[in-house]
């Protein structure tokens, strides 16, 4: 009988109604009926909410977005469990030369990544982003075994307050991480944001959400508050364009079924190959 890999899914939410963690679970479901290599099981830990932090039994992390600030949790409980944890699967990945630990990022994980590693300048933006926006692969993204089949641009839900621009290329160089991705500004603005970064061939953590599915998009679009602010940025007919695209075979459809499946299954295999 095949080693079962085990999964831990990090919620950031902090009890907020979200729709990630309901999108993370379906990718989870779907990779373990899918994948033909080992079964998966996933656990999931209201880390932000409640303290709870999966232990390095796990073979696989991802830790979800979040609201608000990346700072606002300093000096607290969650944040230091959340950081030793990081630092824990960091340290097991390089003492250890067949076994490792995946862990994927998304959204505010991707700004906590990024505040851990001092990967660059973590900010309040002057505006929300909102909607199903374009993104630049980099040319190591173009290869990248997660975002080589999307197209450049390519498109995901992007939700956020906050960015990560002037990438630390000391720091980058020094772990042997790449940019994968970068945003695409559609209004006026003087820094790109990275939004993909791969820190390492176990590591990677996106600034959008690539998990989102159209339901959970149409979920978002729905509330008066985001509809105005992507009306109050773009116009009313990009709202409408963006709405058309949630059905699009090559855009937000694309993005769900390339990236964090293609983490997982990849993960899968190479676990799957160390227990046979």
């Amino acid at each position: 009988m095949a080693q079962v890999i085990k999964a831990a899914v990090i919620d950031l939410y902090n009890n907020e109604r979200n729709e990630g963690i309901r999108c993370i679970k379906d990718i989870l479901s779907e990779s373990n009926r899918n994948n033909g290599y080992s079964p998966l099981e996933y656990n999931v830990f209201e880390t932000r909410y409640k303290s709870e932090v999966p232990d390095i039994s796990y073979d696989i992390f991802i830790s979800s977005g979040g609201p608000g600030s990346p700072f606002e949790g300093e000096g607290s409980r969650w944040e230091k469990n959340y950081f030793d944890l990081i630092d824990t699967i960091w340290n097991y990945n390089q003492n250890n030369n067949e076994k490792k630990k995946y862990i994927f990022f998304i959204c505010h994980s991707f700004q906590m990544m990024s505040r851990f590693f001092k990967l660059g300048t973590i900010s309040k933006r002057d505006k929300t982003s909102f909607g199903l926006l374009p993104f630049n692969k980099t040319e190591a993204g173009m290869s990248d075994p997660l975002l080589k089949s999307l197209p450049d641009p390519f498109y995901a839900a992007d939700i956020r307050l906050y960015q990560v621009t002037d990438p630390d290329t000391k720091i980058l160089d020094e772990l042997g991480a790449e940019i994968l991705s970068y945003e695409i500004p559609l209004v006026d603005k003087k820094e790109k944001a990275m939004t993909a970064i791969r820190i390492s061939n176990e590591i990677t953590g996106t600034q959008f959400h690539p998990e989102a599915d159209p339901g959970s998009m149409l979920y978002h679009f729905e509330q008066e508050e985001r509809k105005q602010q992507v009306i109050d940025l773009f116009g009313p007919g990009k709202y409408e364009e963006m709405l058309g695209w949630l059905n699009d075979e090559d855009k937000l459809k694309l993005t769900r079924e390339t990236v964090l499946p293609g983490f997982l299954n990849r993960a899968i295999k190479e676990l799957s190959s160390i227990y046979t």
